[in-house]
């Protein structure tokens, strides 16, 4: 199956969107699956650096650490989780629309399944995402514009 690939378009600099994505404590916010997110060590956010969240997935809560593996701001930052039966790798770009003042967000997701569990939940795994990356979306749209 294909990565997942959604973008779209918000009413704020790029620079102000990254900054938003880039602070992992208000991922909550506009990702309603997330119950916790806890950053590792005390480096500044970038490439190395981990993060451990926990998700509301089918089955019950789940925690897993992803990686930071690219930090451009405000052009991309990639990620990829480092535990689980499923694991997302993903990457965030932003790019400038129009005047600059506004914004393409688009965001690129894949899934590696991890022994013979997580490749019977591959499946059902991306099929959530797909349904769910576009809410996460316009709920962060949503947040950005109207601050």
């Amino acid at each position: 199956m294909a990565p997942i690939t959604e973008s779209i378009e918000i009413n704020r600099r790029p620079e102000d969107v990254f900054a938003y994505l880039d602070d992992v404590k208000r991922h909550g916010e506009w990702q309603e699956q997330i119950v916790d997110v806890e950053p590792q060590g005390d480096q500044p956010m970038g490439v190395g650096k981990r993060v451990r969240e926990t998700r509301r997935v089918p089955g019950g809560d789940r925690t897993m650490t992803y990686e930071i593996t690219e930090h451009d701001p405000p052009r991309q930052s990639s990620f990829r989780v480092l535990d689980g039966p499923v694991r997302a790798v993903g990457t965030v770009s932003i790019e400038p629309v129009g005047d600059g003042s506004r914004s393409r967000l688009t965001f690129t997701l894949d899934f590696q399944g991890q022994g013979i569990g997580g490749k019977l939940l591959l499946p059902v795994a991306k099929s959530q995402a797909r349904k769910q990356i576009p809410k996460d979306q316009a709920k962060m749209k949503e947040l950005l514009e109207s601050k």
